[in-house]
C-alpha cells in the first residue's frame, strides 16, 4: 500500500522559514517524480514544485526564489524548504507521486498524501 506522509507544516511569521517533509513508502520512490501542490478553501489546487526522478526540478513562478525541492532517494523522502514566507501561502500542502515525468498537472499523479497545513502570520 501506497503511503505519502507529509510533515513540517504549522504557523510561521510572514518572512520566517518552514521546511516541508514527504515520507513515501509502498512505491520504488526513486522510480517516481514528486510534487508539491497546495490548496486553499474555494480554489484549486496550485503546482509549487517539482522534481523528476532524476533530481531535475521545477518550481512555480509564485514561489520561485523563495521555494526550493529537494529528494533524498535512501530516505524515500521528498523537501520543499520554503523561505521568506508571505500570507498568500498559508493553505495545505500536498505531497504527490506520478510514475511518469515530472508536470505541473495534478490529474498526472498517481499518489497523494493527506497533506499539511502551512500558516503564514503575524
Amino acid at each position: 500500500q501506497v503511503q505519502l506522509v507529509e510533515s513540517g507544516g504549522g504557523l510561521a511569521q510572514p518572512g520566517g522559514s518552514l521546511r516541508l517533509s514527504c515520507a513515501a513508502s509502498g512505491l520504488t520512490f526513486s522510480s517516481y517524480a514528486m510534487g508539491w501542490f497546495r490548496q486553499v478553501p474555494g480554489k484549486e489546487r496550485e503546482f509549487v514544485a517539482g522534481i523528476s526522478r532524476n533530481g531535475r526540478t521545477y518550481i512555480a513562478d509564485s514561489v520561485k526564489g523563495r521555494f526550493t525541492i529537494s529528494r533524498d532517494n535512501a530516505k524515500n523522502t521528498v523537501y520543499l524548504q520554503m523561505s521568506s514566507l508571505k500570507p498568500e501561502d498559508t493553505g495545505v500542502y500536498y505531497c504527490a507521486a506520478d510514475d511518469g515525468l515530472m508536470t505541473s498537472n495534478a490529474f498526472s499523479y498517481d499518489y497523494w498524501g493527506q497533506g499539511t497545513q502551512v500558516t503564514v502570520s503575524s
